[in-house]
């Protein structure tokens, strides 16, 4: 397969223990894809927005693949602003894999492959991209995906709560997780608010960033 027929741009592709959602903790690859249309406030993967190599889709399976782990990740950037992505994890579902994609929830959702899980980033008000939010996506959703809401104050919390309660989230996906912005939000907080809630959502902290910080390529 030529570089120009099917391929996509790509910042890195490495092997680290998954740090959020689901599958955190399991041994995962990740395919990280160049370029993202939005500029959040707390984006830890800026580095991703340019450049890139261009690798055709046998060239990214192979080195997947090289890695003999049974879970990928499929993040960016955003990954699905490159047309190609849905081929990638078409062909990556293909192989027998476990697939996820990392996804803001700016662009459409639809028309994925229905093996691979979603996990959707809502945005919240201080990510400074709350507009950008597709809602027609939450109802794309299923019980195998997870919507996930990155929070930075108390604004962002009771929004994320709303959103949870206005679209019903609890019946419709399988995960819903809030998340605190490194070192910008107190873990402990957010768990107080949550619990004097009785929210029904999971609380998570970015695993890899505890065991290796806000380092790139983990």
């Amino acid at each position: 397969m030529s570089k120009t027929a099917s391929s996509l741009k790509i910042t890195e592709i490495f092997f680290s223990i998954q740090g959020e959602a689901q599958t955190v903790g399991k041994p995962t690859v990740f395919v990280r894809l160049t370029g993202c249309p939005l500029r959040c406030t707390y984006c830890d993967s800026e580095y991703a927005f340019y450049g890139g190599e261009r690798m055709g889709l046998d060239e990214i399976m192979t080195q997947v693949i090289a890695y003999g782990a049974s879970y990928v990740c499929v993040t960016g950037g955003e990954p699905l602003a490159q047309p190609e992505a849905r081929a990638l994890l078409t062909a990556l579902c293909e192989q027998g894999l476990n697939v996820s994609i990392e996804t803001s929830g700016a662009l459409s959702v639809d028309n994925i492959d229905p093996r691979v899980s979603i996990v959707m980033d809502l945005k919240t008000p201080s990510s400074g991209e709350v507009a950008r939010n597709d809602y027609a996506n939450v109802a794309l959703l299923r019980r195998q995906d997870q919507l996930k809401f990155v929070i930075g104050d108390r604004q962002d919390y009771e929004w994320s709560l709303f959103k949870v309660n206005e679209y019903a989230l609890e019946d419709k996906v399988g995960e819903i997780l809030f998340s605190p912005i490194y070192e910008q939000l107190a873990p402990s907080q957010l768990v107080e608010w949550i619990l004097a809630d009785r929210a029904p959502v999971r609380f998570q902290m970015q695993l890899h960033k505890a065991l290796w910080g806000d380092k790139p390529g983990r």
